[in-house]
């Protein structure tokens, strides 16, 4: 709409039309692409840092222990000793590291009371 407004007065340049654009595609840079990479880093990193035992939430709200590994799925051990085979990219969560931190707050409140 600047850009419309300066071109009707007239005095319209081209350095005055790429600035509104140049900011448009830092703004989206930094809200929208680089959270994504950083996300998708993240989520690598926890996948490979799995481990037989550890316990682990997939995509689709499944909670079990991780039995066995190839180089692209998971073996999951759910309740009642059923095995189900998941690709790594459906992890979500490990359950182990998540449920620490609330585990060692209730050891907190539970000593304070």
């Amino acid at each position: 709409m600047i850009s419309t407004v300066i071109l009707q007065a007239g005095g319209g340049s081209m350095v005055s039309t790429l600035i509104p654009m140049v900011l448009i595609m830092v703004v989206f840079y930094f809200f929208m692409i680089r959270p994504q990479v950083k996300k998708a880093k993240d989520h690598k990193k926890l996948v490979e840092d799995l481990k037989k035992g550890d316990k682990i939430v997939t995509t689709a709200g499944i909670h079990g222990r991780i039995v066995d590994m190839n180089e692209t799925t998971f073996l999951i051990e759910v309740e009642g000793g059923t095995k189900i085979r998941f690709d790594k990219t459906a992890i979500s969560l490990e359950a182990t590291k998540a449920a620490a931190p609330k585990v060692e707050a209730a050891k907190t409140e539970t000593t304070k009371a």
